[in-house]
């Protein structure tokens, strides 16, 4: 666990380092020698349920929404597609950023009923007969 000069921000509102619980270890997978001895492999976990630099309002919002992503009240992002551990840290804040910007977005306005128009209900009408007449008129096989 070590401090991180990777940023992660939510929406404008930046996550404090002291927040964020960095791992590195080997990545897995091909790539000779190097990576028998790098841990480039970089898990990022924000302990999501104990936070105090996100608004409360938007706290419960991510608690609910990553219910199914949460291990212990936190969220854990992986990343290990580069050889540098510098890039996987990258990735990752990145990742977590998008994530959580995604979990506090305010939920999308409700659809407002709408009746269809007259001439989409008697295009659609118009098409099925179509499709009936089509499907009425094909001959049935007959075995003599």
């Amino acid at each position: 666990m070590s401090t991180n000069p990777v940023a992660v921000s939510v929406r404008g509102v930046v996550v404090p380092d002291a927040e964020l619980q960095w791992r590195f270890s080997r990545s897995s997978g091909p790539g000779g020698q190097h990576v028998n001895t790098s841990d480039s492999q970089v898990e990022l976990r924000y302990p999501l349920a104990a936070s105090a630099a996100l608004p409360p309002v938007w706290r419960e919002r991510a608690l609910e929404r990553l219910a199914g992503r949460l291990v212990d009240g936190a969220v854990v992002v992986r990343a290990s597609e580069h050889r540098s551990q510098w890039r996987n840290r990258e990735s990752a804040a990145v990742r977590m950023s998008a994530l959580l910007a995604e979990a506090v977005a305010p939920p999308p306005r409700a659809r407002r009923a709408t009746k269809p128009s007259r001439g989409m209900v008697e295009r659609r009408l118009e098409n099925k007969r179509r499709t009936a007449e089509r499907k009425r008129t094909r001959g049935t096989v007959r075995d003599f």
